[in-house]
């Protein structure tokens, strides 16, 4: 089982302006000039296999769109700006003829997750079928919206594809081919519902717009079992530790929190997402260096205690990556 990331900010999207670009390409000219002085081949491979990832690729703009697909199906969780680039990929294939069936699980339907929706190329396709999921049971009226005027030209009724809907229950598995879902609450305003993805007994754990409010297994209660024996967790840490606290009731949660998380469940990897809009490279790397001090401190606390810390590995994840489960 893969997940590919095809957008990773929260809130809105977020593109690169002009300034910024040539902020960074500026910086990356003055490094090459220093590479040069000891490199005078000009190798440019080399001198960005020295150069940090975000340096030169950056984290994306595009918000909340994960491709979950193994060798027989494919699962698309939630409808944010990534979706574009992906249903541009799904047209290759058989989408573009005509005789694609593509299966879309929401969480929630804040406007960070769904903007993608009417841009979703294979939604224009005669001969289509899409398959909408989701436990809130106002799922058909909610992307119906989507479309409505003034917000969109295109009126849902004019869409040619032949569109499906299926309200799953909560805390209750649901088959999409071989890939199994079961989704829990999350702490988020309005209901979010994070993701238990299963396949071949290997684990996924989905939990993006939560602020983690509960916390312990017994404050979770069913919902702990979101993170029960997961191999792997995309988490939201959409703020820094201390902007989380100041930001009480948002929804959204920081990277030591995950990290806890993580630890407690013995979950192997954590992939961080949903990154602020507002948040530039630099500034989801400091973040990044903040978390990797927690992270020694909790080591510390451990050697301390003469006990072994669970070996877990962690980054802030780009746009772009595919995820080996």
């Amino acid at each position: 089982m893969k997940a590919k990331l095809w957008g990773v900010r929260g809130s809105l999207p977020a593109p690169y302006t002009p300034e910024y670009l040539e902020k960074k390409v500026r910086g990356l000219l003055q490094d090459y000039g220093e590479y040069l002085k000891d490199n005078a081949e000009g190798d440019v491979d080399g001198f960005l296999n020295q150069t940090e990832r975000h340096r030169y690729q950056g984290f994306g703009g595009h918000t909340a769109c994960v491709e979950i697909s193994t060798d027989s199906s494919q699962l698309v969780i939630d409808g944010g700006s990534g979706l574009r680039r992906l249903g541009e990929k799904m047209m290759l294939g058989p989408a573009g003829l005509g005789r694609g069936e593509m299966h879309i699980l929401m969480t929630h339907f804040h406007w960070d997750h769904i903007i993608g929706l009417p841009f979703f190329i294979p939604l224009f396709v005669p001969g289509n079928d899409i398959h909408f999921y989701a436990v809130q049971e106002d799922l058909e009226e909610r992307i119906r919206a989507v479309f409505r005027k003034p917000n969109f030209p295109v009126p849902y009724e004019a869409l040619p594809s032949k569109i499906h809907y299926h309200q799953i229950a909560a805390r209750q598995p649901k088959a999409v081919g071989d890939i199994v879902v079961t989704p829990y609450e999350l702490d988020h305003p309005d209901p979010c519902w994070g993701l238990r993805i299963e396949n071949k007994g290997r684990v996924l754990t989905y939990a993006v717009d939560t602020e983690c409010n509960r916390l312990s297994r017994k404050e979770m209660g069913e919902d702990a079992k979101l993170y029960e024996n997961s191999h792997v967790l995309i988490f939201d840490a959409q703020y820094s530790f201390l902007e989380a606290a100041e930001k009480v009731n948002w929804g959204h949660a920081s990277a030591p929190v995950g990290l806890d998380l993580a630890i407690r469940e013995g979950i192997e990897r954590v992939y961080f997402v949903h990154h602020d809009p507002a948040a530039s490279d630099e500034k989801i790397m400091k973040s990044a260096a903040q978390t990797a001090e927690y992270f020694n401190k909790l080591k510390e606390t451990y050697v301390k205690k003469n006990e072994p810390l669970p070996n877990v590995e962690w980054s802030f994840a780009p746009e772009g990556i595919t995820i080996e489960i």
